[in-house]
Parts: C-alpha cells; structure tokens; sequence
C-alpha cells in the first residue's frame, strides 16, 4: 500500500485555494473561483479515507482517536479566526449586522454553519459579503463528513466489506442525481450549502483513495501525463469559464471533480503536473 507523502496534493491545495480569494475579491478573470471548493472536498474524501483505511488494515484504528486529531486540527485555528473576526466585527459592525454574526459564531461552532447561511445568505448575493465566517459553511460540510464517515466505513469494514467501493459508488450517484434535482428545483441556495448535494464529491475523494490503496492499477508516463494534464485543464477552464449565473452545484461540477480526481489518480512522481504543483 501507498501511504507517502504527496507534495503535489498540497500545490492542489493551492490551486484551491487562489481563486477563490481572487474571486471574492471581484477580479473578473476568475469568476468561476468559487470552484476551489469542491476542490477542496474531493482532497478531503481521498485524503480522509486513505487514513482510515489504513488504520482499519492494521488494525489501529480508533474513533476517539480520529476525533481528537480531527479536533486538534482544526479547532485551534478555527477559534482564532473565530476571536479575530469578534474583534473587528465589534469595530465596524452594526448592532443588528452583530447579532446576526454572533448566531453565525454559534452555528459555526456547532459545525451547522452551512445550513445556518443557507436561511440567510445566498452564497451569490452581495449580503455575504458582509458575513464574516460565510467561508466556515465548508468547513461544516466537512466536520459533519468526519463525523459520520467513519462510523459507517468502521460498519462496512466489519460486515460489508467486499462492498465498500459499491457504497462509494452508490453515494456518489445518490447525492450527484439529488445535487441536480436540487439545482433544478431551488435555483441553488439550498443546494450550494446542503451537505446531502456535496457528498458526491467526498464520495469521488474516497473512489480515488480506493483505487491507489488496493487496485494497484499501472500506467505508462505518457498516459499519466495526458490524464492529469486533462485534470489541470478542466479546474482551470472552471475557474475562468464559470461565473455566478451558473447552475452550481451541478453537473457542471462534475468538470472541477473529475480534474481534481484525474489529479490525485495520474499525477504521480515524474509527471508534468506533478512537478509543478511540487513547487515549494
């Protein structure tokens, strides 16, 4: 099994992360940089599952265990953010835009940011703008993810487990038809936030996690370099090519996902991709 190091998942991570700052900060060119963050949650499925698997294969893992490194992770730096934006929310906040805030606090320290702004603030609108911890609402997707996840690999793991990849494969389909449904039906405000319209993009994550670990598949550098060449393309004509009237979460996302998984799938050691996103 292949647990090292890849240093070109932290240049993904980069890769991320960019557009959506330029994004928010109105720089036209990159009027799709909201993609960055389904970027962000396939990295987590495959990244996630890779160390659950690996410790459930040795026989290692626990659930307090996961937890703690899940909550030492992420609470720290959430909690200074968190202390940052009160203070300088008190400077130039009103005392209605207050209140409003510290229920975002509330709900962002329960990990129910996402659906807390999806009653009060469209991702899309010029409101959230003024709402200090709007970016929090991903982060909710994602504990809300870690927190389930593990429990129902650990049932798999014990019961099913020659069914798993069938699970990841049921999830993502599940959740893919209900994104689009959604998007269909609501124009989007419930479905960008809504952790069942995400879970797809997890579940990618976890397909690709899956096949590194047992599959061992094999392939030439010239294909590797096409595939993940294809994956750096896709994110990149997302990020200039979508904007705020596109349908999202969609099938349209299903062109940042996939880059992302070509990405983790193909560019390994050697390859083109790999070297640049390898750039300290």
């Amino acid at each position: 099994m292949n647990f090292q190091y890849r240093s070109e998942i932290d240049g993904l991570r980069a890769l991320a992360v960019i557009p959506v700052i330029f994004f928010h900060a109105g720089f036209i060119f990159f009027s799709g940089g909201f993609i960055g963050v389904d970027i962000f949650f396939v990295i987590s499925g495959y990244l996630i599952t890779t160390i659950i698997i690996k410790e459930l294969d040795n026989n290692k893992f626990s659930l307090k265990d996961f937890y703690v490194r899940r909550a030492r992770r992420i609470l720290p730096a959430l909690i200074f953010v968190i202390l940052i934006t009160s203070f300088v929310s008190f400077i130039f906040l009103t005392h209605s835009e207050l209140n409003s805030y510290f229920r975002s606090v509330i709900a962002t320290l329960l990990f129910l940011s996402n659906l807390y702004f999806y009653k009060t603030t469209p991702y899309f609108s010029s409101e959230s703008d003024l709402e200090p911890l709007l970016h929090t609402w991903s982060l909710s997707v994602e504990e809300q993810f870690y927190i389930i996840f593990p429990v129902v690999l650990l049932f798999f793991t014990k019961f099913f487990k020659k069914y798993i990849f069938l699970f990841f494969i049921f999830v993502l389909i599940s959740s893919l038809l209900i994104c689009q449904f959604l998007a269909l039906k609501t124009g989007g405000t419930l479905n960008f936030y809504f952790t069942l319209s995400r879970a797809w993009e997890l579940a990618l994550g976890a397909i690709c996690a899956y096949i590194i670990i047992y599959k061992n598949l094999t392939f030439s550098i010239l294909l590797k370099n096409l595939l993940s060449i294809i994956g750096i393309i896709a994110i990149l004509f997302s990020i200039f090519y979508f904007n705020r009237q596109t349908l999202y979460p969609s099938l349209y996302t299903l062109l940042p996902a996939i880059g992302t998984a070509l990405i983790i799938l193909f560019a390994n050691k050697g390859t083109y991709v790999q070297k640049i996103l390898s750039i300290k």
